[in-house]
């Protein structure tokens, strides 16, 4: 278990997105303090990091299962300077940090995007995620809680059948231990990029489109009531999914792919 004054060494008092970190060794939810955090008066961009959360959510209000001092999990709070139109970047602009920090610490291993914001292994094992969640009232300036998740020295070994069949680590990725506070410092350092970024009117979605895992992929996707199939190919300037289904082309801007196969495979496997 790192050092709780280890964590402090991934700030930095000049960004905005973590210029300074607090560290749990065991807390509910990082997203929900750092939502407390954010609600105060000097909350911004404190990186909430914990070693064991006992009600870790993923989305879709999916738990998140973690084993005490083997990941990074870490939330910022942040209100973002952008006009509605441009909030879903957002979410995106966090996934392209987090890949940015997860391909520093596996230098050469082939590391994708999976829209609409995890990290995956070029065999489409799931190494890392992100939840965004709105912490304004409608009508209110925006607030965003950015969680994000990253398996980092979890083995395939050690986690529950249900999560080792689709996921990996770093760890397994580099066949090496990875020191969690550089990670959360790399990562936070992109994400204060990545921000900055999109609020001067830049966008991560040219970046992602060159770091797609689902692009030619023959695809079900969740999307509220409805399931859609069809061959991705692409996304759309506002992040959007797009889609080449039998009835025509699709653009889903919010979703889950559920399953996935090769364009041209028989069937689609999960």
């Amino acid at each position: 278990m790192t050092n709780p004054q280890s964590w402090a060494s991934a700030a930095d008092p000049t960004r905005r997105v973590g210029r300074a970190v607090e560290f749990h060794a065991r807390i509910g939810s990082t997203n929900d303090r750092a939502r407390e955090l954010l609600a105060g008066t000097d909350g911004e961009g404190v990186a909430v990091v914990a070693d064991l959360q006992t009600a870790g959510r993923g989305r879709r209000g999916r738990s998140w299962a973690s084993p005490a001092g083997a990941n990074l999990l870490v939330s910022v709070g942040i209100r973002p300077r952008l006009d509605a139109d441009r909030l879903p970047l957002l979410g995106l602009a966090a996934a392209r940090a987090v890949l940015i920090a997860c391909r520093q610490a596996a230098p050469g291993v082939a590391l994708a995007v999976r829209w609409p914001n995890d990290v995956v292994s070029a065999e489409g094992r799931k190494l890392a995620g992100v939840l965004a969640e709105a912490a304004s009232e409608a009508g209110q300036p925006p607030e965003v809680i950015l969680g994000m998740g990253i398996n980092t020295n979890w083995q395939r070994a050690e986690m529950p059948d249900e999560i080792a069949v689709s996921a990996t680590s770093l760890r397994e990725v580099t066949a090496a231990a990875v020191n969690r506070v550089a990670l959360l410092g790399d990562l936070l350092e992109a994400l204060d990029r990545g921000v900055a970024e999109l609020e001067a009117g830049g966008s991560p979605v040219p970046a992602l489109r060159a770091d797609a895992w689902l692009d030619g992929k023959l695809v079900e996707v969740e999307a509220g009531e409805r399931r859609v199939r069809g061959t991705v190919t692409g996304l759309r300037d506002d992040g959007a999914l797009l889609l080449l289904t039998d009835d025509g082309p699709v653009a889903l801007q919010v979703g889950e792919v559920v399953r996935v196969a090769s364009a041209g495979s028989a069937g689609v496997a999960a």
